[in-house]
């Protein structure tokens, strides 16, 4: 079993910035693309971002393009979300997921993912 660990959520104004960081305990996911995921209350979850194993494949939500930024250290088993220009509408529990594949056409689609972690709230005021 993989067990994922987020960190580095908040509460920050609109317009401000967050690096929100995910950790791998047990194995590592080195070898696995690494997707990150939000849902809001009320509503379904959805993606945000993905990265492969090597990092030459990544993928954005269109929310969020031009303002956010995945990346990974594959030295130390982490992931990386760094978001910057945050509106109230990125207010949201946002979880980090391993997929199945070292690379994946499809990143978007929640089944291809395994394990997931327990999730780090992040909070935009207006």
């Amino acid at each position: 079993q993989v067990q994922l660990v987020e960190s580095g959520g908040g509460l920050v104004q609109a317009g401000g910035s967050l690096r929100l960081s995910c950790a791998a305990s047990g194995r590592t996911f080195s070898s696995y693309t690494v997707g990150w995921f939000r849902q809001a209350p009320g509503k379904e979850r959805e993606f945000v971002a993905a990265i492969s194993w090597s990092g030459s494949r990544i993928s954005y939500a269109d929310s969020v393009k031009g303002r956010f930024t995945v990346s990974r250290d594959n030295g130390k088993n982490t992931v990386s979300l760094q978001m910057n220009s945050l509106k109230p509408d990125d207010t949201a529990i946002y979880y980090c997921a391993r997929s199945r594949f070292s690379y994946s056409g499809s990143p978007q689609l929640q089944d291809t993912y395994d394990y997931w972690g327990q999730g780090t709230q992040v909070t935009v005021s207006s």
